[in-house]
Order: C-alpha cells, then sequence, then structure tokens
C-alpha cells in the first residue's frame, strides 16, 4: 500500500490548470504522443499494440471499466508536467505543504512518560524543507517507508515539539495510518 506516495500524486492534481481529455481515444492519443510509441502504450496498459491503435484512430470508443482505470491513471500520471514541477519547486522552496492524517502515533521518551500510540487527528503546515526532502524521495524512487518516516520526522519536530521548544528527546513513530492527505 503506496498511501504516502500516493497521496503526493493526488497533491500534484490539485494544481492543474485543465482537465484531462475525457475520451478513451483523447486520452489515448495523449499518452502516445507523451510515451512516443504505441508499443510503450500498450505495454503500460496491459493490452495489445493493435487495440492501442483503434482507440487512437476513434475505431473502439468505450474502454472495458479496468482498462479505463489504468488509462485515465497513465494520462494523470502525465498531465501537465510543467505545472506539476513548478508547484512542487514552489512547495519546497516557500510555501511548504500542509499533512492531513489520521494515523497512530506512538512515542519513545524520558522515562516516567507512556509509550502507548494512540490515533490521532492531525493537519499540520510542514516547512519547505521537509516538502522537499518528500518530493526528492519521491522522484528518486524511495519506499513508502521512507516517504513515511520523513513525514514522521517532519510531525514530530513541528507539531511534537513545537520547534524544539519542548519534549527534546521525543522520538515519534507514525504507524497505522487510517488516511493522509496533502496539499501545496
Amino acid at each position: 500500500m503506496t498511501q504516502i506516495d500516493d497521496s503526493l500524486t493526488r497533491a500534484d492534481e490539485q494544481n492543474f490548470t485543465r482537465p484531462i481529455p475525457k475520451s478513451a481515444g483523447a486520452q489515448m492519443r495523449f499518452l502516445v504522443k507523451q510515451l512516443k510509441s504505441t508499443r510503450e502504450a500498450a505495454r503500460r496498459l496491459g493490452v495489445s499494440q493493435r487495440t492501442v491503435e483503434r482507440y487512437v484512430k476513434d475505431q473502439i470508443r468505450q474502454p472495458k471499466p479496468a482498462l479505463a482505470a489504468r488509462l485515465e491513471a497513465e494520462v494523470r500520471r502525465h498531465w501537465q508536467p510543467l505545472v506539476r514541477k513548478r508547484a512542487r519547486a514552489r512547495a519546497a522552496r516557500t510555501t511548504g505543504l500542509v499533512i492531513e492524517t489520521r494515523a497512530r502515533f506512538g512515542f519513545t521518551a524520558a522515562p516516567g512518560t507512556t509509550d502507548d500510540g494512540r490515533m490521532r487527528r492531525i493537519t499540520q503546515h510542514l516547512p519547505p524543507e521537509y516538502a522537499g526532502r518528500l518530493f526528492d524521495a519521491q522522484e528518486s524512487g524511495a519506499t513508502e517507508a521512507q516517504l513515511r518516516a520523513i513525514a514522521a520526522e517532519g510531525l514530530q519536530e513541528i507539531y511534537f515539539k513545537d520547534n524544539g521548544a519542548r519534549a527534546q528527546s521525543l522520538l515519534v513513530e507514525f504507524t497505522d495510518i487510517d488516511y493522509v492527505d496533502f496539499a501545496f
């Protein structure tokens, strides 16, 4: 399950300036243009090259639901790359990002405190350095655990430690994610 990776991708879509193409033919033509070959589009979608060619020529108009979902996901992945890149650069340089999550947070702290994890719903602005680290890790192909560790560190420093004003030795564990959403 790639909750953080998927959530960062969904956050990108909030910055799109135009909607993705609606028809299957238009989506397929866009995908073929981006991937520069019908063979690569067919490989990514798990269909034959001839099927892709038929969609491009509008000989087939209604894909089966599974193919329609894969096609839309691929188009979203490649849609407006410059808009996506500018929004991520702005978040990594100046604005940061907002994380909203409901997850279990456990703690390792000074003796005498409880370390039992409990479910919390947190909405917190993370500064640009954490946004940049998350984006760089995602682009370099980091695992879900690595992305979760970066998000946990950001919440630990900003939310739980209040930018170093309290709980100096606190370590936060970010587990059992119910949902996580990012906005930038």
